[in-house]
């Protein structure tokens, strides 16, 4: 469960009652597309014929740019999770990543899915005894390509969220 019980108003639209705003939502689902997309790599390594989490990044980029609607880009989160489940290791982690980058247009606070899932895949592909500081070399990654309109919000669920998203974000 990489949700919290009480939602965060700033993860919530100004439509439903929250602050976040379309722009910044929008710069959400394209980090954490970004952030996917760094270990698409170790899902597609071994189901090269599987494209379900490469669409599913697609449609968190598309759905940003208005291009899709949420629910389409949702339904590629969905695809792409299904995609993970019947794996182990990097690439269940990384189809998994891709999944939350596209559910980011549904529910804004999926984005530290993305981040979380993909930092897990970089550990899981890590030779052994690696994991860790392969693990914080993705998180800090990550951190080098937050956009400074988002930048403290995400640092901040980071905090706030670490222990749900198995403290991955001790970077």
């Amino acid at each position: 469960m990489i949700l919290p019980k009480q939602r965060d108003p700033r993860f919530i639209t100004v439509r439903r009652g929250g602050t976040l705003q379309d722009p910044d939502h929008h710069l959400l689902a394209l980090w954490a597309a970004d952030c996917a997309q760094h270990v698409l790599p170790l899902f597609e390594a071994m189901q090269p014929d599987d494209d379900r989490p490469r669409h599913a990044i697609d449609m968190a980029r598309a759905w940003a740019r208005g291009e899709v609607t949420m629910t389409q880009a949702r339904t590629a989160g969905g695809h792409a999770m299904a995609a993970a489940r019947v794996l182990r290791g990097a690439a269940r982690h990384a189809a998994f990543a891709a999944g939350q980058a596209a559910c980011v247009a549904h529910v804004a606070a999926h984005e530290l899915g993305a981040a979380a899932y993909a930092i897990k895949a970089v550990q899981a592909a890590a030779a052994k005894g690696e994991s860790e500081s392969a693990g914080r070399r993705e998180c800090q990654w990550q951190h080098t390509q937050l956009p400074e309109a988002i930048r403290d919000l995400v640092l901040d669920d980071q905090r706030l969220r670490n222990e749900l998203c198995w403290s991955v974000f001790d970077c």
